[in-house]
């Protein structure tokens, strides 16, 4: 947990709670939340607001009991639960947590979680498995830098992201695009596309070749702190309704890293709640 302590120490703190020395700020709440999947320690629950917490997993019930069966579900699994929160930052009321998770199967993942008076009352995730490969740069889904800097620029950064995700992943202004990067210097780490503007020029054409659409239609959120930005959108892939959570790593005003996750959406038949995927992000 390493990279993770190296995030955490750092702020873009909410002013609505604030707290004493001793207290945990709410990203080391978030990350200990996550981690008692794997230790199974009961402490962490206590950060959970038991008579409003909000589920939008779609296959997890919803309030503190779905959460609970959910971990009682891994008894049944025959590899242990392994959870690694590579990054973390906090955005006013939200927490951002980037992990490498073994639950139910090896996973990427990206988790949201919005807190009240210190407690968690909502949240949302993206997952995928994630089979140890790297991409063709030799980049993992977790690698990287993971140092929290240039707070002040996190306003500028937040709108920087927004920008690139309406102009070039939403097709709006798509000449726009070398705009957004220094250059050809861009790290990948998305399974299947190499570093560079020319490795996702790439990955691009041979998606076309194959009749493969990416396709980004709406924007539920943009969430920062300093030089890490989440954009969180909702499109599809290859026809198939799709989640994507990116994260960019912004430096001097470029796009210099980037990270993501993608799900496709399950049909609303399988949903175990009615809270939706993305409802209540803004």
């Amino acid at each position: 947990m390493m990279a993770a302590a190296a995030i955490l120490a750092t702020g873009c703190k909410s002013n609505n709670n604030p707290q004493t020395q001793e207290e945990m700020d709410n990203k080391e709440k978030a990350v200990a939340v996550l981690k008692a999947i794997e230790t199974g320690a009961s402490e962490p629950i206590s950060y959970i607001n038991a008579q409003n917490y909000k589920q939008h997993n779609l296959g997890v019930a919803d309030g503190l009991d779905g959460f609970g069966a959910a971990l009682a579900g891994l008894a049944d699994f025959p590899e242990k639960a392994r959870v690694n929160t590579v990054r973390a930052f906090e955005d006013g009321e939200f927490v951002v947590c980037q992990t490498d998770y073994n639950f139910f199967g090896p996973k990427a993942g990206f988790d949201i979680f919005r807190f009240e008076d210190g407690k968690i009352v909502e949240h949302w995730d993206n997952l995928m498995p994630y089979d140890g490969s790297k991409n063709p740069s030799g980049h993992t889904p977790f690698d990287g830098t993971t140092e929290v800097k240039d707070l002040d620029k996190t306003a500028a950064n937040k709108d920087l992201v927004r920008n690139f995700v309406q102009d070039v992943l939403m097709g709006q202004h798509p000449e726009n695009l070398t705009n957004y990067f220094d250059g050809n210097n861009y790290i990948q780490h998305n399974v299947s596309i190499a570093d560079g503007l020319d490795g996702l020029g790439a990955a691009l054409a041979a998606m076309a070749e194959q009749g493969i659409k990416m396709e980004y239609f709406t924007i539920h959120t943009v969430l920062g702190c300093g030089n890490f930005v989440l954009a969180v959108s909702e499109g599809a892939f290859a026809g198939q309704p799709t989640s994507y959570y990116d994260l960019f790593r912004v430096e001097n005003g470029k796009i210099a890293e980037h990270w993501d996750v993608m799900e496709t959406i399950a049909p609303e038949s399988e949903w175990k709640h009615q809270n939706g995927k993305f409802n209540g992000l803004k």
